[in-house]
């Protein structure tokens, strides 16, 4: 088999100025940078973008000046100690690109919650390139008969939710009620299959708009609450015989989202924090109230290596099915200000250049 030829530049998605202001460009005459030792390079098909991306656009914390990490593609290039096995492989590039497999969490299999871990767009470039560098142990092999942009989708938006999801246990029951704010959108369509087909909730899908209303009863909610337009509060309490959900999964990022996430649960509930608000918003709630109300507070930013392959398992036999739209790599730039504006249904992935 013959090596593929891989060039010296590259196009990729570029951060200006980030900051309020920043803004994302398309770039050519990029390096491409070579795998190290334990590392491969990917050759991108594709890649999702995320809501957080935005934030490494508008300089919220520490990130490199490409973002994305939800990317496919096929194995190039070995780095030294990389297992020849790889090489052609087609893999997903995730959030997590790589933890120290040494620390208590670590052992305990929840890499994703390693002190240690560096991140896809925060430690190292991110997906939105067209040669990709990835840790030879912490990427994921995208099964046969899952489509490389159905693939993309779960790397970050899929196993985010399967890792909140999780969250709700054991407190949770099948038949219980899980509202999930933000259910329209990247993350919230695919947590409302995860939790209503796998885990059997009753979910309450709270978001916005006609699109986001269908798309979440195609995806499985019990119902759907109209933030625009409903007391959320009341219609949530009318839905759970005036107790409130027995969970609640927050994936919106407004500070507005936050503020009112915590009346919809129900004392003993279990309140779940995704969405990513400015890192200067706290918790919402004084400890007496939720010391008072008995409630548990988790927190969930992706899942395991175990609940990727499981969610990968469940897209191969049809159960999981992300809503893309795919779209040219030109349009990254428009697509993180559609995102920036919250008009994002579903996810949208884009094709790397050839």
């Amino acid at each position: 088999m013959t090596a593929p030829e891989i060039p010296s530049t590259q196009t990729v998605a570029w951060i200006e100025s980030p900051g309020p202001n920043g803004t994302l460009v398309i770039r050519d005459g990029v390096e491409v940078q070579q795998p190290a030792a334990n590392e491969i390079l990917v050759k991108l098909e594709c890649s999702g973008i995320c809501h957080s991306d935005c934030r490494n656009v508008e300089g919220m914390g520490s990130y490199t000046d490409i973002p994305g990490h939800e990317g496919v593609g096929t194995v190039v290039k070995l780095g030294l100690g990389a297992s020849p096995s790889l090489l052609g492989k087609r893999v997903g590039i995730k959030w997590l690109w790589s933890a120290c497999s040494k620390c208590a969490a670590c052992k305990a299999g929840k890499i994703n919650n390693c002190p240690g871990q560096r991140n896809t767009g925060r430690s190292v470039r991110g997906t939105l390139q067209q040669y990709v560098v990835a840790h030879a142990d912490f990427v994921s092999l995208i099964p046969d008969g899952v489509l490389s942009e159905v693939a993309a989708p779960l790397l970050c938006a899929g196993l985010s939710l399967a890792g909140a999801v999780s969250k709700c246990e054991p407190e949770v029951k099948p038949g219980e009620w899980v509202a999930i704010v933000g259910a329209g959108g990247g993350l919230g369509h695919i947590g409302v299959q995860i939790a209503a087909k796998t885990k059997g909730y009753e979910v309450i899908a709270i978001d916005s708009g006609t699109d986001k209303e269908k798309l979440c009863k195609e995806m499985g909610a019990a119902a759907f609450v109209d933030y625009a337009k409903e007391d959320v509060v009341k219609a949530v309490q009318t839905l759970t015989d005036g107790e409130g959900a027995h969970a609640v999964i927050c994936v919106a990022g407004t500070e507005r989202a936050y503020q009112q996430a915590p009346n919809l649960v129900r004392n003993n509930g279990v309140f779940v924090c995704v969405g990513l608000p400015p890192d200067s918003f706290m918790f919402p709630m004084s400890p007496i109230h939720i010391a008072n109300r008995g409630l548990v507070i988790k927190g969930s930013s992706t899942g395991t290596s175990a609940q990727m392959d499981e969610l990968l398992q469940h897209a191969l036999e049809g159960k999981i099915t992300p809503k893309i739209e795919v779209y040219e790599f030109a349009d990254s730039p428009k697509i993180i200000q559609e995102l920036q504006r919250y008009e994002v249904t579903g996810r949208k992935v884009v094709k790397a250049p050839s």
